[in-house]
């Protein structure tokens, strides 16, 4: 037979008992083998139903890209004064003093806010680490960042400054090219500087060196895409010389802060001395915003400066009296603050309605004598003084203890509002700070500028931070950048865009007015326009719009020579060139010479707008100057057919 009939054959069936017990054993036994398979297929359906898919073997994630700063750090370049190993940071047996770094309150570890960036000082103490040389290290920088900040300076190049690229990388792979420069740490400017030390050590000298003079140190800070995450960062690989970098932080990208009032610190000079006092200086804001913090400034000083406790107070009328009480002020939940040597603190924010165009006095208590401050020397606006050993007068709402005037804002360079509109920085010399506009009558041009902004429904009330400063130079430092001085026009605005500009919160617009005096005091007018440019394109690298101002006449002057008004007409020539020009690296050039010039006499001021100095326009000459400048070309907005130029405003 084949299979499929063995396969199909059956038993014949039997008769009787045997037939019915044998029937009964196959029954008994099918229903047996039908309940394990019910049982089996229910056990399986059920695994089945249940499962999960397997869980891949587990696996080390990847290490991130980069590592820590602070893991990178191998070099010291630290020493105390008495000490003979590790004093070498410069190659030849020279390094930065720990005492003098205590002295101006960078103490270890310390966390300090340099150019609106905090970083964290290194832990150095003898024979420990406290920076790194770049070269190519990759360090780790999680997070969005408007800009990185980095500590550092250079030496071994012969004095010159020392440059590298390095790269930012995104998350997403991505990156961006990083320009780092750093001025020699003895032979490079003082005004540049974050902070400079009185000496160096020598290992020679088994101390201070009496030869090497002071040095610096220097912030840098370089923007990033505020939109994307960074990775990390590949350091430079310099050739010539060494690049040292003591610290490295980021700004954080959308913190919502807006500037609404600011003054430059133009220098470092004696006062007082002041102790047991409380100053009040006055503040207009010119945007408005319902949380408010301010910002104050150890700019060029030699030593930290204790803040007592700090209020802010909407002003009652023109005098030192307060509209309601008076609001104070903690920084980092306490009522006083240390503020290091060029660094700069922000007080914790506190709710208050702040509209624009509005007079707010800021009280700061001074309770250790201080002799010598960073100001804002050309102040038109009157501050109050109250009298020594006179206490905390920062609540008080009368004013009567506000005995003494002070014409100069010191220690105090910005008022800030949350999720304000944006900002304007107008950066110039004395008149843009409003040299002999009237007293306490708010009409220098960035005021006027500023109440025309105001003034417009259509527009967005931007704020305008006054950053000139009288006697200021694009390319020329007249304040040294150390020490006590007498002169007070400020380190150039090559030097002080970093912190008068580009630190400054919310700010999207820049216009520059500035030169005349670069070329009152013999600086090429080559170099004027060089220094220009750079300020445009470092602006335009941080996505602001820039606008540049011509010079105004000045024959009468005592130093505005027939040269000088040759320079003067050779800057502008060139300004107003650029301004036709796809590649300039200016959005829009205002000719307020031809605002400000005598038709008859195109080298002089427009006898009506003359102050008296015949280089200073007085207060019909400052609104002419505002008044000329296009609002809707300022603040982007397009134009709808049939308006016309800052139609309502």
């Amino acid at each position: 037979m084949g299979e499929r009939e063995r396969g199909s054959h059956r038993a014949p069936r039997r008769r009787g008992r045997t037939t019915w017990a044998g029937a009964l054993t196959r029954t008994a036994a099918a229903i047996l083998v039908g309940v394990v398979l019910v049982t089996v297929l229910h056990a399986v359906i059920s695994r089945d139903v249940d499962a999960r898919p397997a869980d891949p073997d587990p696996q080390t994630p990847a290490a991130p890209p980069g590592r820590p700063f602070t893991s990178l750090v191998d070099r010291i370049g630290v020493s105390r004064d008495t000490a003979q190993a590790d004093v070498d940071l410069d190659g030849a047996g020279h390094s930065l003093s720990a005492q003098a770094l205590a002295t101006a309150g960078w103490t270890p570890g310390r966390e300090i806010t340099l150019l609106g960036t905090t970083l964290e000082l290194p832990d150095y103490a003898p024979g420990r680490p406290d920076h790194l040389v770049a070269d190519g290290q990759e360090v780790r920088l999680d997070g969005r960042y408007g800009s990185l900040t980095f500590l550092l300076t250079a030496t071994g190049a012969g004095g010159a400054p020392v440059t590298g690229t390095g790269r930012v990388v995104y998350t997403d792979g991505t990156g961006t090219a990083l320009p780092l420069t750093a001025p020699d740490w003895v032979a490079g400017p003082a005004g540049g500087a974050s902070l400079v030390l009185p000496y160096a050590n020598s290992r020679e000298e088994g101390g201070p060196s009496g030869t090497l003079g002071s040095v610096r140190l220097y912030a840098r800070s370089v923007p990033v895409d505020p939109t994307r995450e960074i990775s990390h960062v590949v350091l430079p690989r310099v050739e010539a010389g060494n690049l040292h970098v003591f610290s490295v932080g980021g700004r954080a990208a959308d913190e919502g802060w807006t500037g609404t009032w600011t003054r430059a610190t133009s220098g470092y000079l004696e006062v007082g001395p002041w102790q047991d006092q409380t100053l009040r200086l006055p503040v207009r804001t010119t945007t408005g915003g319902h949380r408010v913090r301010i910002r104050l400034d150890n700019t060029f000083a030699a030593g930290p400066v204790t803040i007592g406790s700090a209020s802010l107070a909407l002003r009652d009328g023109g005098g030192a009296g307060t509209l309601g009480s008076a609001v104070p002020l903690t920084f980092d939940g306490r009522p006083d603050v240390s503020i290091p040597a060029g660094g700069q603190v922000f007080s914790d924010p506190v709710d208050m309605l702040l509209p624009p165009q509005t007079d707010v006095l800021v009280g700061l208590y001074l309770p250790d004598p201080v002799v010598a401050a960073p100001v804002h020397y050309a102040a038109g606006d009157t501050g109050y003084l109250s009298e020594p050993g006179g206490g905390d007068q920062t609540l008080d709402t009368t004013g009567f203890p506000f005995t003494g005037r002070l014409y100069q804002w010191p220690f105090l360079t910005g008022v800030e509002v949350l999720d304000g509109p944006g900002a304007i920085v107008t950066l110039g010399d004395s008149i843009t700070d409003g040299a002999r506009s009237t007293r306490d009558g708010h009409t220098r041009w960035p005021d006027v500028l500023s109440a025309r902004l105001h003034a417009r429904t259509d527009l967005p009330h931007l704020g305008v931070l006054n950053a000139g400063i009288a006697g200021n130079h694009v390319v020329r430092d007249a304040y040294p950048g150390e020490g006590v001085s007498i002169n007070a026009s400020g380190v150039s605005l090559l030097h002080r865009a970093p912190r008068d500009v580009f630190g400054q919160s919310g700010v999207t617009t820049v216009v520059i007015f500035a030169g005349i005096n670069d070329l009152r005091w013999g600086t090429p007018p080559e170099q004027v326009i060089a220094g220009l440019e750079e300020l445009a394109v470092q602006s335009r690298d941080r996505g602001l719009r820039v606008f540049v101002a011509t010079l105004g006449p000045c024959a009468g002057e005592a130093r505005c020579t027939p040269r000088v008004d040759a320079a003067r007409r050779t800057v502008n020539d060139h300004l107003l060139s650029r301004g036709s020009e796809a590649s300039s690296p200016f959005d829009g050039v205002w000719d307020f010479d031809a605002v400000l010039r005598d038709p008859e006499d195109p080298a002089r001021l427009l006898p009506a707008y003359d102050s008296g100095d015949h280089i200073h326009p007085g207060d019909a000459g400052l609104r002419a100057l505002a008044e000329s400048v296009d609002l809707d070309l300022l603040t982007g907005r397009p134009r709808v057919s049939g308006d016309t130029p800052d139609d309502g405003g």
